[in-house]
């Protein structure tokens, strides 16, 4: 059992390690490598990298999506123009590996559920915490994982779920989660508890859910559960995280049109990434955090 010290909040707000959104999914299938973090896309050459090669929706220009509102720390104060939080300072550094600067980039904002569906698109690639999956793949293209995710329980301290340390503790748990989430299929393909699980339309709904005394714990992704425990809750506990599913990263990918050019580009801007360090230095600066006992 891990609980956020309240001292920690202030600490928390000033880092901009806050954030209310999740791992919106429909399947736990990630499709990835888990070693390297790469996706089953083809890697790019160089000269097909590049702004003039690049087959963009507006010419010399990337345009990148995300929701509103975009949450911390993916996004600070609600504008993924200004390069800061995980996401942003990702989206500025994969343009900056196909050739774009700062000033050729434009964002656009697009609902998750849109994002996801089959058909045109008004952007080039999307960033919003979205969970690669082989059945999302049926409708769009992903890059390589640039966020390897895991699933975690958050209560309030004193509850009933407050010093579980295996799954088998939950396994008479009320337990919520946004809908459509890799959450969501966290708490039915591996908590099984016998209650079925409350579903939410956002997590700010399940926060006040679990404050209501309505559910007995959520399941989110390990940098919203250490906001909820820290901001969004009096005396939130996080009682640990799940195993990974048979070994294998959950994974966040940038989302492309199906069948876009961009796509082997924007994977191998994203390898590049991962393997020159960046990504952990991005996620060193916008979602370091304490680590979360593991559930047996």
């Amino acid at each position: 059992m891990l609980t956020t010290p309240r001292i920690a909040v202030a600490a928390l707000a000033t880092a901009t390690f806050a954030l209310t959104a999740c791992a919106p999914t429909d399947d736990a299938d990630s499709g990835t490598d888990a070693a390297s973090g790469s996706s089953s896309s083809a890697s790019a050459s160089a000269d097909e990298c590049t702004p003039d090669a690049l087959d963009t929706v507006t010419a010399g220009t990337l345009t990148i999506a995300t929701d509103d509102p975009a949450y911390q720390p993916w996004f600070v104060d609600n504008d993924p123009t200004n390069g800061e939080g995980y996401e942003s300072a990702v989206a500025y550094a994969i343009a900056e590996q196909l050739g774009y600067t700062q000033d050729q980039v434009t964002w656009v904002t697009v609902p998750f559920n849109k994002v996801v569906q089959p058909g045109p698109k008004d952007f080039d690639l999307d960033l919003n915490q979205v969970s690669i999956t082989e059945a999302r793949r049926k409708a769009v293209d992903f890059s390589s994982g640039y966020y390897d995710v895991v699933q975690t329980v958050v209560t309030n301290k004193g509850s009933a779920l407050d010093g579980a340390t295996t799954l088998a503790d939950l396994a008479d748990a009320k337990l919520g989660a946004q809908v459509g989430t890799t959450s969501y299929d966290a708490i039915t393909d591996q908590i099984q508890p016998s209650q079925d699980p409350a579903v939410f339309d956002t997590n700010d709904q399940a926060v006040q859910a679990l404050k209501n005394g309505q559910i007995d714990g959520i399941v989110v992704d390990l940098p919203t559960a250490y906001y909820m425990a820290a901001v969004q809750l009096d005396d939130g506990v996080i009682v640990g995280q799940l195993p990974l599913p048979d070994g294998d990263p959950e994974q966040f990918g940038a989302v492309l049109a199906k069948g876009s050019p961009l796509t082997s580009c924007v994977s191998t801007a994203v390898d590049a990434l991962r393997e020159d360090g960046v990504l952990d230095q991005i996620g060193q600066q916008w979602l370091a955090q304490q680590g979360a006992p593991e559930l047996s």
